[in-house]
């Protein structure tokens, strides 16, 4: 049990929602890094450290230090989901598609605090930002999955917008309120990570499913909408080109 263990150390900063007991929350993944692991041994707990992956038992809990970085990414390589993956490039499709989901909802964080006490734009987006942290972990690999639900719901508020704003004649300038610029934004962010997710699928190294494809399409035309709800509910009139 003890074969991969080196010298016992004293623990130091070790976040409280990775502690992980009893089996759980390992059946995926494993750990990148050196490993804080308490032993039970003859009623008595010993604490020790091992870079090798552990899996928590009745008298094994395993600890996650609390670290900002590992240096391992230093050379330009990282790894996906789980354990024993090559390291890849950085700039290939797979972490190029993982940034582009990230760029996003960092940015719809942005976006939501600047829609202030607005209730709808806020709880919304902050639906979204939850959606596509599943999309995030099923593309790398992880057990979590989107259902055909998701794609509905976004239709469903796609077509409830529609029927609040005026009838769409063209194309339109991007502006008007803040709201409204932020959000034609996010559908130019929520479009670039669709592409980046087709070129993952298209390069066969790790699988999209086609209700994360079609959320990702939905997503921008609800942005759209979005962006001309926040506009409309402020009265300010869309503009045109005027090509």
């Amino acid at each position: 049990m003890t074969a991969n263990v080196m010298k016992p150390i004293t623990p130091i900063m070790i976040h409280p929602h990775l502690i992980l007991k009893n089996g759980d929350g390992l059946s995926h993944g494993c750990s990148t890094g050196n490993i804080l692991v308490l032993l039970k041994v003859r009623s008595k707990a010993r604490i020790a450290l091992t870079n090798k992956p552990v899996k928590p038992s009745r008298n094994r809990a395993v600890y996650w230090p609390y670290m900002l970085y590992t240096g391992k990414g230093d050379g330009g390589t990282t790894t996906a989901f789980g354990c024993d993956q090559q390291r890849i490039s950085k700039s290939s499709e797979l972490p190029e598609a993982l940034g582009a989901l990230d760029e996003l909802n960092a940015f719809l964080g942005f976006t939501k605090v600047r829609a202030g006490e607005d209730t709808y734009f806020v709880d919304l987006l902050r639906e979204v930002q939850e959606t596509l942290f599943i999309i995030q972990a099923e593309v790398a690999g992880a057990d979590k999955k989107i259902t055909e639900t998701s794609v509905k719901r976004l239709e469903e508020l796609t077509n409830g917008i529609e029927k609040e704003i005026p009838p769409l004649k063209g194309f339109s300038i991007a502006g008007g309120t803040e709201l409204s610029a932020l959000l034609d934004v996010s559908r130019t962010l929520a479009r670039r990570a669709e592409r980046r997710l087709i070129a993952v699928a298209e390069a066969g190294t790790h699988e999209v499913s086609p209700e994360v494809k079609a959320y990702m399409n939905r997503l921008s035309s609800l942005f759209f909408a979005l962006a001309r709800l926040a506009n409309h509910k402020a009265g300010v009139t869309e503009e045109n080109p005027r090509y």
